[in-house]
């Protein structure tokens, strides 16, 4: 059997159902096969960076890594999804086809040590030399990306190995099933570790549960409820770990932190005596630069899937290292079998107290009069997107209003963002990825303007496809923020972050999707519904202002708003 062949058929066997990716000289061995190999769907992209962002959401939507593959001319040009799902722990496996071994010695066109650019971005660079090496490489590339804090991993095949014949049998070709989904073993804590940690909890005044992404790719969701509810304890969850406990339950405090936190709940974590972090790397974003909660005076419970982080920013009084949905569940079985509780009358009134500072900043109004109010439009959103629609955000002023104060009822995987890193450009295609994983949903993508000039080109893969996805441009002609950290950090007048205005609806419509705008707040909720009953890919063009102007919930940019009297949502 021929290199190319082989790949396609250890792909099959891990299970993988879709590889993202597009061509090269340097890939068309493999193609070849592919073209009568029908078991695994090949999804055509227009760069390589769009690929690799495709392949890091469609494994958060699915539970299962992503594939994507790129060719020798464009090998680099997918470092931004790779290192996005490297600091997320995302399970990638991803493909570079290359000159033949060595060529590159000789100034080949194309070739260069493609390797040392990704090692450091990756759990494990991997060279194919041989055909025959393939099944086990890759049986091991699938390994090392599930197990333990999952990752990305690299597969490297000169283009000669594709067509290399080698000599395999039936029996050769095996996957492994177990690591064909993530977490793919789940670790328990140390026994004396999980007592101290609950007499800690049990004994605080003020403790405090701050979920991250770690404790959603676990589906730590009914552990986390019952150990907040056996002991009384508000829940809140950093701007990735959104979903991992659900915003509506009484102990919810929403978000927390500088991208998504709001007053109210940032309160809670600013007074608390003991956070335990669950699955959380207390990342700058989630601690508002370390100072959310305050280390000299607030102790912390870590538990994560590896030690790596755990007492990295914040000195930890108990490591726990484990799966947080395995732990949690020991925690769980251990309180209840020392009949440890905790009843907290000052919670009583949590539901009812944020639902009031919610809706008072819903009801307050649009204090400029320009643009659509970012809160009529999360008003909107959550009356109009289905409560199934996975919703895809980018970073700046589109996603913190709806990291902050879309409400998500029910906990799991909802939200898609790339905030571990943070570049711009990951909603259009990762929104690809995430309707290509759960087509029988509408997907709705949320952008800026900045973000969008990144990878716009990926519309026509959404037409090609037939995907039902609502792109929503929050439109304000700016790099809004780098923008509004500008003015509001830096204190000079904006440089090299406006644009000048583009006909937004008639590229959208040239790419093949129908196209609407919003111009006021009265008709918003109208032009919203009838975008999102579009078969097929639609874009919703909505007008508002750059940061600076309406200051969004981050907690450094509101301080400056309040003592300079700008208008801001917090």
């Amino acid at each position: 059997m021929k290199g190319g062949r082989l790949v396609l058929e250890m792909l099959k066997a891990q299970g993988v159902d879709v590889v993202f990716g597009l061509p090269g000289e340097t890939t068309l061995g493999w193609y070849e096969p592919w073209k009568t190999f029908p078991d695994v769907r090949h999804v055509l992209t227009r760069d390589e960076r769009s690929a690799s962002y495709m392949a890091e959401a469609y494994a958060k939507a699915t539970g299962k890594p992503g594939v994507f593959e790129m060719p020798s001319p464009g090998a680099l040009h997918g470092a931004p999804g790779v290192v996005e799902a490297f600091k997320a722990s995302v399970p990638v496996v991803f493909f570079t086809s290359d000159v033949p071994y060595n060529a590159d010695k000789r100034n080949m066109l194309t070739g260069m040590e493609q390797s040392r650019v990704y090692e450091p971005i990756t759990k494990e660079t991997i060279t194919v030399t041989k055909a025959a090496d393939i099944p086990q490489l890759l049986r091991r590339a699938f390994r090392i990306a599930t197990s333990g804090r999952p990752g990305p991993v690299h597969v490297r095949i000169p283009c000669d190995v594709f067509a290399e014949e080698a000599d395999v049998t039936p029996e050769d070709l095996f996957g492994q099933p177990e690591f064909g989904r993530f977490p793919a073993h789940r670790s328990v804590a140390e026994p004396e570790a999980v007592e101290r940690a609950l007499d800690l909890l049990a004994r605080a005044e003020r403790p405090v549960i701050v979920c991250g992404q770690g404790a959603l790719y676990s589906s730590a969701h009914d552990e986390l409820v019952a150990l907040a509810e056996g002991l009384s304890i508000p829940v809140g969850t950093t701007g990735t770990g959104k979903g991992a406990f659900p915003e509506s339950h009484r102990l919810s405090i929403g978000v927390i932190g500088a991208r998504g936190g709001t007053e109210f709940s940032n309160r809670f974590v600013a007074e608390a005596d003991l956070v335990f972090y669950v699955g959380s790397n207390t990342d700058s974003a989630g601690t508002d630069g370390w100072n959310l909660p305050d280390p000299r005076r607030t102790r912390t419970i870590q538990l994560n899937v590896d030690a790596e982080d755990i007492g990295n920013t914040y000195r930890a009084e108990v490591v726990l290292v484990g799966d947080a949905r395995a732990t949690l569940r020991f925690m769980n079985e251990r309180r209840q079998a020392r009949d440890i509780s905790r009843a907290n009358p000052a919670l009583d009134g949590l539901a009812r107290k944020r639902d009031d500072e919610r809706a008072a900043l819903f009801e307050k109004g649009n204090p400029c009069s320009e643009g659509i109010f970012p809160m009529d439009i999360v008003r909107a959103l959550m009356e109009k997107v289905p409560d199934e629609s996975p919703i895809v955000i980018d970073p700046g002023v589109s996603s913190i209003y709806t990291t902050a104060f879309f409400r998500q009822g029910q906990a799991g995987r909802r939200f898609f963002s790339n905030y571990s890193v943070g570049a711009l450009g990951y909603a259009c295609p990762a929104s690809i990825g995430v309707a290509v994983a759960r087509p029988e949903s509408r997907v709705v993508a949320i952008g800026g303007d900045g973000s969008y000039g990144f990878n716009c080109a990926e519309m026509e893969t959404m037409a090609r496809l037939g995907l039902n996805i609502t792109y929503i441009l929050f439109n304000n002609d700016t790099f809004g923020w780098i923008r509004g950290e500008t003015v509001l950090v830096h204190h000079f007048d904006p440089f090299a972050t406006e644009f000048v205005p583009i006909d937004f609806l008639a590229i959208a419509r040239g790419f093949g999707l129908t196209a609407f705008e919003a111009t006021d707040s009265c008709s918003l909720g109208e032009v919203l519904e009838e975008a999102l009953s579009v078969k097929g890919p639609s874009f919703l063009r909505i007008p508002v202002l750059p940061q600076d102007r309406l200051v969004p919930p981050v907690p450094k940019w509101v301080k400056e708003a309040k003592e300079s009297g700008r208008p801001y949502v917090y």
